[in-house]
């Protein structure tokens, strides 16, 4: 059974490879370079935010890109092109009548086949996310922001459960659509939805936020037109004076409050019967208002990915369990 599915996805397993083999050897010549570059400026630059380590980010721009874009499309695409038709083509051209009629079991079928193709698809987005995760460390170190939702997605473990959701979810699409083509749209279609989904509605809830105050100084408040009188102001500017680099800030709009908790309103804005610019300035730079900024620190980082890693692996389980019983029961 496993020199047959070896047979039958010998090709596409070859053509990802030859793909992988040419991404590798364009993003290694342009690591090593990035990488040489990067210690040459940071050694005349020690603490990075020199001119020559920032520009970096811009000469470098494209392989950063490509690469981080290949690690969030190598997953949905393989759920589409290796899970889809894995059993679409069998229910599709009418080959399911004499392989489920041998000897071995559907559910046996089912596994070797997910076996194999899922740990394909586990191994080339790994060493895929490796290579990247390497050649783009320079360039994440200096934008300090590895919470951002696509660099998040395209880092550290998650891809590869990804990749294993990607050929679960193409396989009881297939399943249930019976058609390679649709299956295949059908497949990208919601793996896109889910990665969009995901980000947005579930990783902020993984773990409770922190939440701090910062105090609005009069430039703060005049960038956020404060001094029009609005109410509330965002809060990701702020977020710099709680000294918490690389976190993930969480906050939209956020009330602005009096020393006494109140949101700032027309009713309770300390300064609104002062009318000389100067003095209104004055004023609001001792009104002591605050804003309450929230975010994920960015020690939370691992956690995030490995709980994420466990929401995949388990709605995988799900989905090659439902595929099971679906294919034994269903379809017998």
């Amino acid at each position: 059974m496993t020199w047959l599915t070896w047979r039958q996805f010998r090709m596409q397993l070859l053509v990802a490879l030859a793909a992988l083999s040419a991404v590798t050897a364009y993003l290694l010549i342009s690591g090593f370079q990035l990488h040489n570059a990067y210690n040459s400026a940071l050694a005349g630059c020690p603490n990075g935010g020199c001119s020559p380590v920032s520009q970096l980010t811009t000469q470098y721009r494209f392989p950063y890109y490509l690469g981080t874009g290949l690690v969030l499309l190598v997953p949905g695409l393989i759920g589409a092109f290796w899970g889809a038709p894995l059993i679409a083509r069998e229910l599709e051209t009418g080959t399911h009548r004499l392989i489920w009629n041998q000897s071995i079991t559907r559910t046996r079928w089912l596994a070797v086949k997910l076996v194999f193709i899922g740990l394909a698809a586990a191994v080339t987005t790994g060493l895929l996310s490796l290579l990247v995760s390497w050649f783009a460390s320079p360039l994440d170190r200096i934008n300090n922001n590895r919470f951002t939702p696509l660099l998040f997605s395209a880092r550290g473990v998650v891809p590869l459960s990804y990749a294993a959701f990607a050929v679960a979810l193409g396989t009881c699409v297939g399943l249930l659509i019976r058609r390679s083509v649709p299956a295949m749209a059908a497949t990208l279609a919601v793996f896109a939805a889910v990665q969009i989904l995901v980000p947005l509605a579930v990783r902020p809830h993984l773990e409770s936020p922190v939440r701090g105050d910062v105090a609005l100084t009069s430039e703060a408040m005049k960038s956020a037109s404060l001094i029009g009188f609005t109410n509330r102001t965002p809060a990701a500017p702020f977020v710099a004076d709680l000294n918490v680099p690389g976190a993930w800030v969480l906050s939209g709009a956020e009330p602005v409050r009096t020393s006494s908790g109140q949101a700032l309103t027309m009713a309770t804005q300390p300064c609104a019967t002062v009318s000389d610019a100067a003095a209104h300035d004055a004023c609001l730079a001792n009104a002591d208002l605050h804003v309450t900024v929230s975010y994920q620190p960015a020690d939370r980082y691992w956690a995030f990915q490995w709980s994420e890693t466990a929401i995949f692996l388990a709605l995988t389980a799900g989905l090659v369990g439902f595929s099971a019983w679906w294919l034994r029961g269903r379809l017998a």
